[in-house]
């Protein structure tokens, strides 16, 4: 595959908005997670041409590459995603490639602390010429807890109240405001950069132990691990809700994917792997676009076949039967 240029974050041209390129208001996009490899017989990836597996993926037409963090690896969850931290990795991706959304699915906002977070956020937003959408989530490991000096039942607060100054740093100059868990805010201060827009996506990542209404409220867009019909629906239906006469935000699932080398082989749920040919694949992809899901993460971890195979596959054959308009609309 042609290897890009250096990303110059000095040039002038930018690419379409990342919230908009990722969960527009037409059909689904399909994203990935990485470390973007299969490596299902061991907690540890890798990391072989890695940098190239990004550029592979956008040359397929993926909409977006997503960044977990996971600050250690603990064996019980038996995973240790990408190993790297995920806002530093999001900025070496940034001169990698040059239109694929870069994402954070999600940052572990109450093991951090959000002045940092702002800055190295807003930062990566011009280091990508506007490409970076801040996933934010409280975490699922509560062994990390502990090393942190935290208490793991009180994440849900913490996050909302972080979530919060993120969005003063970004959105006032020279903001004002007391917080209870992180400090104060005299209006002689600014963060600078700012967002390029002005704004930076943040986005909601699993529940983060908010309420629906909280996260129709304040998130972007939602990407949740959900993705049965009956259950999307009913998601759906309470963003509606909660939502008022304000547009709902976006919804999206992420899940573990195998793509069978028989194209026409069905799909299967193992445990939490999706196991399917690309031909229901597609007819699945498509049913949930009329659903309403705007966005697909896929984890390739599991697969049984080498994951450039799969991202080609999917730039060949998905990924374009995607992007034409449906003759039902």
């Amino acid at each position: 595959m042609p290897r890009h240029s250096r990303f110059d974050p000095l040039q002038e041209d930018r690419g379409a908005d990342p919230l908009d390129a990722v969960f527009g208001t037409r059909g689904i996009t399909v994203g990935l997670i990485t470390p973007l490899e299969a490596y299902a017989e061991s907690p540890v990836p890798t990391l072989d041409g890695h940098a190239a597996a990004a550029r592979r993926a956008e040359e397929a037409g993926f909409a977006s590459i997503w960044l977990r963090d996971v600050p250690f690896f603990d064996p019980k969850f038996g995973d240790a995603a990408q190993i790297m931290d995920p806002l530093v990795y999001a900025g070496f991706l940034a001169a990698e490639t040059r239109t694929i959304a870069i994402g954070t699915a999600g940052i572990v906002l109450p093991l951090r602390e959000p002045i940092a977070v702002a800055k190295q956020a807003a930062t990566i937003d011009m280091l990508t010429q506007g490409r970076f959408i801040l996933g934010l989530s409280s975490g699922d490991r509560p062994a990390e807890y502990p090393a942190f000096g935290l208490r793991f039942d009180k994440r849900a607060d913490r996050f909302r109240e972080a979530f919060r100054l993120i969005r003063k740093l970004h959105g006032e100059p020279f903001p004002r405001g007391k917080t209870q868990g992180f400090g104060t805010l005299s209006g002689d201060l600014d963060l600078l950069p700012k967002p390029q827009e002005g704004r930076l996506p943040m986005i909601a990542v699993g529940r983060a132990g908010q309420t629906v209404p909280w996260i129709a409220k304040n998130a972007d867009a939602w990407i949740w691990t959900v993705d049965d019909p009956k259950s999307v629906t009913k998601i759906l239906n309470e963003l509606k809700a909660a939502s008022g006469k304000r547009r709902p935000p976006p919804y999206g699932y992420s899940t573990f994917l195998d793509l069978d080398r028989n194209p026409d082989a069905p799909a299967r749920r193992d445990h939490n792997v999706l196991r399917i040919g690309r031909k229901a694949l597609l007819a699945r992809l498509q049913q949930q676009a009329a659903q309403g899901v705007k966005h697909v993460a896929f984890n390739l971890r599991p697969s049984r076949r080498p994951a450039e195979r799969i991202i080609d596959e999917m730039g060949a054959h998905i990924l374009p039967a995607l992007a034409r308009p449906s003759r039902k609309r």
